[in-house]
């Protein structure tokens, strides 16, 4: 499965410190094999993304995932890939930048040449072979169709291919400069979220987040005085205060760290995939 995880601090600009694999043989023991990439996004002043990834299969590259990454930015999106569709490939690595919004996922479904058609001329946007990158142009269709409603987008875009396409997962995350969409759908995949208060549960703490699988470590000191909204695929320490997304429900995070949540879905996917049908791209092709 792969690991997300999304944290904003807007409008406050923080810095952040990301390892995005912690602990290899913590990594090895849940996974059995290594991830097929791994990426963080930020944006610059300006409100320009920026994406540093690298599919380590393909180079053999552990400097890059175990190496401490000194970020500043307002949002942060990071993504371990454990890949289902598309090769071991740079250009299938997440995160996804289109129309300046940075986009992540952590799921899988079929039948892309259908999806395929229904982009259209979006499918320019597409650079390469994954599900993901074309559920993001879906999504990016949608929000350019209905005036740059974010969260409605992600809301049609999922109803359609939950009727129209088999499904796993579709947990994903958008993010902006200043703005965060969160969403679970089905209950395949957990997604956790935390509004964090300034200093963490006791007051005057930095940030010191790790995943338990050990892919994944954030570490901020401007978090022992700013408040933030993490987004994460586990709970990343001992704060009583995450709690699971529901399936269906997305997290719209406001440019002042409002959190405002609703159910866009409350039905399951017209075909529902097994763990059985989804496969390595080393494997057989997907079965659906």
């Amino acid at each position: 499965m792969c690991r997300l995880f999304a944290l904003t601090a807007a409008p406050n600009r923080i810095h952040a410190t990301f390892w995005l694999i912690d602990a290899k043989d913590s990594l090895a023991q849940q996974s059995r094999r290594d991830p097929d990439g791994t990426g963080v996004g930020t944006f610059d002043p300006d409100g320009q993304p920026r994406v540093d990834k690298q599919p380590l299969a393909a180079y053999q590259d552990e400097a890059f995932a175990t190496e401490a990454k000194q970020l500043q930015s307002t949002t942060f999106l990071a993504h371990v890939r454990f890949a289902s569709t598309g090769e071991v490939a740079l250009r299938n690595t997440h995160p996804f930048c289109q129309h300046g919004r940075l986009f992540a996922h952590n799921g899988a479904f079929g039948d892309l040449p259908r999806l395929e058609a229904e982009l259209g001329e979006y499918r320019s946007l597409v650079e390469g072979d994954t599900d993901s990158e074309r559920l993001f142009a879906l999504i990016t269709k949608h929000i350019d169709g209905n005036g740059g409603d974010v969260g409605a987008a992600i809301t049609s875009a999922v109803d359609w291919v939950a009727s129209s396409l088999p499904v796993r997962a579709l947990n994903l995350i958008v993010t902006t400069p200043t703005e965060l969409w969160a969403l679970r759908y089905p209950a395949t995949n957990e997604l956790m979220v935390l509004e964090r208060r300034p200093g963490g549960t006791h007051g005057g703490r930095h940030l010191e987040h790790a995943s338990a699988a050990g892919t994944i470590r954030v570490r901020s000191g401007h978090l022992a005085s700013a408040p933030s909204v993490v987004v994460a695929s586990e709970a990343m320490d001992e704060n009583p205060h995450w709690r699971m997304v529901e399936p269906g429900e997305l997290l719209h995070v406001d440019d002042h760290l409002g959190v405002h949540s609703k159910i866009i879905i409350d039905r399951p996917p017209d075909r529902l995939l097994a763990d059985a049908d989804i496969q390595h791209p080393a494997g057989p092709p997907l079965q659906i």
